[in-house]
This record gives structure tokens, C-alpha cells and sequence, in this order.
């Protein structure tokens, strides 16, 4: 049952994380983030390593969206790091597909964070990481992955050239 109940965890935190994207507060994406830790104690990278990385890019992605709401760092920073749990088990050998979703929201992140630290070179790696992904969801035939990390690559060469004093 431990196995079943932070399945049915993950699931509420992506619908929590759904909601939260869609209004102004942060409560509910607070909650998320939470649910996400909850299910990350049975959903342990020793005994399900793929949906432990799953949940570990859920919650990077929703550290990103309360990161973005706030002025300072601290979740993006844990939002990268998030992404970067998941792409231990999520390797581009494994699962090209899940490994790009989780390369390319690690790169959405740092091109925020990037953004905030007016950092430059973490911007470039930042675009790298969102073209990778692109290019892997184009060729691997998911249309709307692509679509999405297509519509960041402006944003990203926008950021890296401005940093860049361009």
C-alpha cells in the first residue's frame, strides 16, 4: 500500500502544482511541493528509481514556479537541483524522451536563476540545455514538449545576449 498511496501523492501534487500555476498566490503550490516530499519518502530511488526521478522533476518544476513568484534564488536553486536528482536515473541511454524533459526544465530554471544572478555563462548552459531538449522531444516525435522548449529558445537567446551586453 505504501507504494499505491505516494502514487496517489503524486498525483495530487501535480494537481495542486496545475492549480497553483493558475492563480497568484502560492498556497497551493506550497502544498504541492510538500505532497511531492511526501510521496518522495516511499518512492525511493533504491526501490522505484523512475518514478522516484518522475517525482523529483515534479517537484523541480514546481520549486520553478514558486521561484519565479518570488524575488530571491533559494528555489530555483532548489528547483536545479531537483532536476538534477532526476536526471541520475533519467539518462539520455535509459529514456531519451523522460531525460530531455527533465534536461530541459533543468535548463528553464537556470535560465531564471541566470536571469536573477545576471550570470552569463549559466545562461548559455541554460539555452544549451533547452535547444537539447528540443531537439530530442522534435526527433523523438512529442509535439508538445517540443512546442514548449521551442517557445523558451527566444527567452534563452534573448537572456544569454543581454547578459552578454549584446
Amino acid at each position: 500500500m505504501p507504494l499505491q498511496w505516494a502514487t496517489t501523492q503524486n498525483n495530487l501534487g501535480a494537481a495542486l502544482w496545475r492549480l497553483g500555476e493558475r492563480e497568484s498566490g502560492t498556497a497551493r503550490l506550497e502544498e504541492a511541493v510538500a505532497t511531492f516530499r511526501d510521496a518522495l519518502k516511499e518512492w525511493t530511488r533504491e526501490h522505484v528509481p523512475l518514478q522516484w526521478a518522475g517525482t523529483q522533476d515534479n517537484l523541480g518544476v514546481t520549486l520553478q514556479a514558486l521561484g519565479a513568484r518570488e524575488s530571491g534564488t533559494a528555489r530555483l536553486e532548489e528547483s536545479v537541483a531537483s532536476h538534477r536528482e532526476a536526471l541520475r536515473e533519467r539518462t539520455r541511454e535509459r529514456v531519451p524522451l523522460d531525460w530531455a524533459f527533465s534536461f530541459g526544465n533543468e535548463g528553464v530554471a537556470l535560465m531564471l536563476l541566470a536571469e536573477r544572478r545576471r550570470d552569463a555563462a549559466m545562461a548559455k548552459t541554460a539555452l544549451s540545455q533547452i535547444n537539447a531538449a528540443f531537439e530530442t522531444m522534435r526527433d523523438g516525435g512529442n509535439a508538445p514538449n517540443a512546442a514548449y522548449y521551442e517557445q523558451q529558445l527566444p527567452k534563452a537567446r534573448a537572456l544569454v545576449a543581454r547578459l552578454r551586453g549584446q
